[in-house]
């Protein structure tokens, strides 16, 4: 049966190889990715699986460190006045955008003027900024107007959307909508003519590419490429995905399918891991405050009373050593910024409880919508375990299921949505600024939540001189989060990938990250 399923796929794998070019034939590395990359502008969305596309085809200023530090990457000097409120930096000679033009300071600073309104953490430093602008074919310069602590951060941190530079025509071209050209100056080249959406994406490596001269670290360094070609596959369905990794048709899953890892642990030719760390993530329950029910703050604080964290865990089934069921932290468990203020309201969970809460409150019957993405083990699991729960304590209950694609779609709705199962890393929430469910606070098109009192404690935490200071802040968020309730988490947990032992050097992280690797 597994066989007849893979026979398509492999079919097709055979034309799209055929169709590469004659040097990347020789080893293109083939790669299946949590989800299908719906959209191809970095800038455009949080949507992790974007994020993994592009640090494939673009480059940033700089980049985070295994540990955690910042370090320069496209940038070659930093200037910073000692009243840190100028920044003037100069780019890397030799950068050359993919179709051999220079990256230019102009370039960056359009791309940085595109971001900003699109990301939590380029918001705050948009709030900050007196001015922006390239004095040299190389050079540009950042005045603030108020203390920001966080400007290299900001630029270095891979929070999504993740500031990648592009050529500034592009970004002209596209104006308020998508970019429609996928060029960047990054260590792969994206085949326009070799894109065949819902089946596969084709990277060639750049050959114009000038990596840093000092080792790759994590998202930093130099990105030397030791393959001809990425493929990135297209296949929904778990079994088979891991099926043509075990025969050899494919190098690498991000997500195996929770149930096969002991299955593909067994296989030597097969290594199973992931890093915990920043790279664990934290699952979430997304409300929308915009409809009924969720608009009603009473109702929402019901969900604290039902969502037992070791529910939906257990549903996964991870092994234990892989989850950290109980954490209550707005800012994950284990990263510097962890508390538990306002956290009562979630203590002791149970169906009775919240059907208890639910009969106190004016809920009319009004449908609650889960969405289910059906194409994310996680996500799939996990709206399954909200729906069964929420009507068991007494909830008119609507799942729908759809692929990730449409439900990003969707989300930006007003209507149509009362609820959604995802997940987020620690790179993402383990700080304010970057957090999905607290950042977008009263301007944010995936929940509507606001909260007038928490505005200000984001601009006064980038602002914050001391790391007392910025915990004492995350404190006063988390205690309003408690209470207006923009998400719901259901437990953090470590994902990992499976890779044939023929590929080596792979960089551990939740993020696909496919420079260094070799593949003989």
């Amino acid at each position: 049966m597994i066989r007849k399923r893979l026979r398509p796929w492999l079919a097709s794998a055979a034309i799209a190889l055929a169709t590469l070019t004659p040097q990347a034939q020789a080893a293109p590395l083939v790669a299946v990715l949590e989800a299908e990359v719906a959209t191809l502008d970095p800038h455009y969305t949080t949507a992790y699986i974007t994020r993994a596309f592009g640090y494939t085809v673009y480059d940033t200023l700089f980049g985070l460190t295994a540990n955690g530090e910042i370090r320069p990457q496209m940038v070659q000097d930093t200037a910073i006045s000692d009243d840190r409120m100028t920044y003037t930096f100069t780019l890397r000679e030799g950068l050359l955008w993919h179709d051999g033009t220079p990256v230019t300071a102009a370039d960056c600073v359009a791309s940085l003027r595109r971001w900003m309104p699109r990301a939590g953490m380029g918001r705050l430093l948009a709030g900050a900024t007196e001015s922006l602008e390239a004095t040299g074919p190389r050079t540009f310069v950042l005045k603030l107007k108020q203390p920001f602590g966080l400007v290299l951060e900001a630029l270095g941190r891979p929070n999504t959307p993740v500031p990648f530079m592009m050529p500034e025509r592009v970004v002209r071209a596209a104006g308020d909508g998508r970019v429609t050209e996928i060029i960047g100056s990054g260590p792969f080249v994206f085949r326009q003519d070799l894109y065949r959406p819902g089946d596969r994406i084709i990277l060639d490596r750049n050959p114009r590419y000038v990596p840093r001269s000092e080792p790759a670290d994590f998202l930093s360094g130099g990105k030397r490429v030791n393959i001809e070609a990425l493929e990135i596959r297209v296949i929904p369905d778990g079994s088979t995905a891991a099926s043509a990794l075990q025969s050899g048709a494919i190098d690498y899953i991000q997500s195996p399918s929770f149930d096969l890892l002991p299955i593909l642990a067994r296989n030597r030719n097969i290594s199973v891991g992931g890093p915990a760390g920043m790279n664990a993530y934290q699952g979430y329950f997304r409300l929308n405050h915009a409809a009924p029910p969720f608009n009603d703050p009473e109702i929402r604080q019901v969900l604290w009373k039902l969502f037992d964290q070791s529910t939906v865990l257990t549903a996964l089934g991870l092994p234990e050593r892989l989850t950290q069921p109980g954490c209550v932290s707005w800012f994950m468990c284990g990263t510097p910024l962890e508390n538990t203020e306002g956290a009562g309201v979630a203590a002791n969970p149970s169906v009775a409880a919240a059907r208890e809460a639910l009969r106190r409150t004016r809920y009319n019957n009004e449908p609650v919508v889960v969405m289910q993405a059906t194409d994310i083990e996680t996500l799939r699991v996990s709206s399954a375990v909200a729906a069964d729960l929420l009507k068991q304590a007494g909830f008119n209950v609507d799942l729908q299921a759809m692929d990730w694609g449409t439900l990003l779609n969707r989300r930006g709705r007003r209507e149509g949505w009362s609820l959604f199962g995802v997940t987020a890393s620690g790179f993402d929430l383990s700080s304010p600024p970057t957090h999905f469910y607290l950042s977008g606070n009263c301007i944010d098109y995936a929940g509507w939540s606001c909260d007038e009192r928490m505005t200000p404690l984001f601009s006064a935490f980038a602002r914050a001189q001391t790391e007392e200071e910025r915990r004492h802040i995350a404190r006063q968020i988390s205690a309003i989060a408690f209470e207006n309730v923009p998400g719901v988490m259901w437990g953090q947990f470590v994902t990992p990938a499976a890779w044939r032992n023929s590929i080596r050097n792979l960089i551990p992280s939740s993020i696909p990250l496919f420079w260094s690797v070799e593949k003989p």
